[in-house]
């Protein structure tokens, strides 16, 4: 599983934690500013955004880390799991598959998400790319993965959100079920996935 719009409906709390961060710097971003990078693994966000309007006053890990800080609070507090999704998990591990996370957010956060969902023992892996040398698009994170689990790659099931993640899973060589979001649905760059869902009930339909 990746994380963020897929476990859990963090994406909303991205923006408005990014929103908050960057503007004690200046940086006036939007909501649509903020999806450019969904995906995107947190740093490169920062650099992004750096790169393109370069400030003053605070370090760029010093903004990682204040982002971060106000993620684990959402992510633990008030952002929602993302609808059928605990089922989902539950109905996986009983067909005695292993699950594992793996996302481009930093490890913190895949570990408060894991004890919303119940704990984190209910994955055999909880893999972040902030240890990988770079972030989605790039297969990195779901190699890792494959490995921890002890699993060919060809073997393994993604189930993402986003086009980065669909990317970086299809480079992976892995079968990837994409479940958009509405907005995102009707993109004809999602072809690249396997399979396409609107939600995770209905992907949880078609693995039984």
């Amino acid at each position: 599983f990746d994380m963020d719009g897929v476990l859990i409906d963090s994406e909303p709390f991205w923006r408005k934690a990014e929103i908050e961060v960057f503007a004690t710097v200046g940086l006036q971003l939007t909501e649509n500013d903020c999806m450019k990078t969904t995906g995107f693994r947190f740093d490169e966000t920062i650099k992004y955004w750096y790169n393109l309007h370069p400030w003053q006053g605070k370090s760029i890990h010093q903004i990682e880390q204040e982002v971060l800080d106000k993620m684990e609070y959402y992510m633990l507090h008030e952002a929602p799991l993302m609808p059928a999704v605990e089922s989902a998990i539950h109905a996986i591990r009983s067909s005695h598959v292993k699950v594992a996370v793996a996302s481009s957010s930093a490890l913190r956060l895949i570990k408060a998400t894991a004890h919303r969902l119940g704990g984190a023992h209910l994955f055999h892996a909880l893999v972040s790319a902030q240890f990988e040398d770079y972030g989605k698009p790039h297969p990195a994170v779901f190699l890792t993965a494959a490995k921890q689990l002890g699993v060919v790659p060809e073997k393994c099931l993604v189930i993402e959100d986003s086009l980065n993640g669909v990317i970086a899973a299809k480079a992976a060589k892995m079968t990837c079920a994409a479940i958009p979001t509405e907005l995102d649905f009707t993109n004809p760059k999602f072809a690249i996935a396997d399979y396409k869902f609107h939600h995770m009930a209905a992907m949880q339909s078609w693995l039984q």
